[in-house]
């Protein structure tokens, strides 16, 4: 692991406790965000991305008893290092939404329906920087304005179901970047939106990234934006990280039949073999279904959609392979 990386997650696991036994839902995953850089984590539903991040945020669901182990290692502008999962849960407060932010999937399960955005943004910055109200009014205001609210002096004194789906997320990215944190998380922040809002908004993040310096932990499933928005990417498989390194990198040279089946799932992908070939060639999907997180796996839990799957697979747990800038945990490349 690299010590000058802003966020280090070294053999993460969460388990579910159950009376039956625990529910291993993220598997000892490791990944590190450098200062400024975009680490995307990619996989489909399921895989254990929104976990992860919650884990590391250590706002898992409260009606359920969860374990998590492993080291999760925040440098703050200091150059002090906390372990988020040791932290006394005053400590980590005042390090949740200050230092570190996330953005979530859905606004309107996080945004108060009855308290105006104004308020709900002006609260927060006076809870993390101990601002007066007139103060904190005027920081949510050009918070507002900074992520190209229109008319954001009325929007300030309106509800979160006045808003469009887009507008809502741009008010969270302003709650979320009011404190000019050193790390974001962003949980797939514009799969509720279309197209052209999804552009807009990424762009936005983007462009603040740009302009603060931050790093993000970006979680998505779609591929296309993480080509165009990240420099690394992580994916995710059974709550598993299964191929890491530089998106070029990945993109041009993928190892791990997982990330290869991802690849292929892209319509430009599609359109850029039609091209090559001179024949239309077909959409291309991943046979078969995830496999249960109930079931701890004597191999690799890809295994049994692989195509390229041989008997050592199925018996017995890969190892990482590959160079250190860009690795795969597949049993393929010392097979072949």
């Amino acid at each position: 692991m690299n010590s000058l990386a802003t966020l280090s997650v070294r053999n993460l696991q969460t388990s579910l406790l159950q009376k039956k036994g625990p529910l291993n839902l993220v598997r000892g995953i490791d990944f590190e965000v450098m200062p400024g850089e975009t680490l995307a984590l990619v996989g489909e539903s399921g895989s254990g991305k929104s976990l992860t991040a919650l884990s590391i945020m250590r706002l898992l669901a409260r009606n359920a008893q969860w374990q998590c182990q492993g080291e999760v290692l925040f440098k703050d502008n200091q150059g002090l290092e906390h372990n988020l999962l040791t932290l006394p849960e005053k400590t980590m407060r005042t390090l949740r939404g200050h230092r570190i932010a996330m953005i979530f999937q859905e606004p309107m399960t996080c945004l108060n329906p009855v308290i105006t955005i104004g308020q709900q943004i002006s609260e927060s910055v006076s809870l993390h920087l101990g601002l007066d109200q007139s103060s904190a009014n005027a920081s949510a205001l050009r918070a507002l304005e900074q992520v190209e609210i229109p008319a954001a002096q009325q929007r300030f004194h309106e509800y979160p179901h006045q808003l469009s789906g887009g507008m809502r997320q741009r008010v969270m990215i302003a709650m979320a970047m009011i404190c000019k944190p050193q790390l974001l998380i962003a949980d797939e922040p514009t799969t509720a939106l279309d197209v052209t809002i999804q552009a807009q908004i990424l762009n936005l993040m983007a462009r603040l990234q740009k302009d603060t310096g931050m790093s993000m932990l970006f979680i998505t499933h779609n591929l296309g934006v993480v080509a165009h928005h990240a420099q690394r990417l992580a994916v995710m498989y059974a709550g598993q990280i299964v191929e890491q390194g530089s998106v070029a990198d990945v993109f041009a040279h993928t190892q791990h039949p997982y990330t290869k089946g991802l690849l292929a799932c892209l319509p430009g992908r599609a359109r850029q073999l039609s091209r090559q070939t001179g024949q239309r060639v077909a959409l291309l999907d991943i046979p078969g279904q995830a496999p249960s997180m109930a079931i701890t796996p004597t191999g690799c839990s890809f295994a049994p959609r692989c195509h390229s799957c041989f008997e050592k697979c199925l018996q017995s747990l890969p190892e990482w392979r590959g160079l250190p800038a860009h690795t795969s945990l597949c049993h393929l490349e010392a097979h072949s």
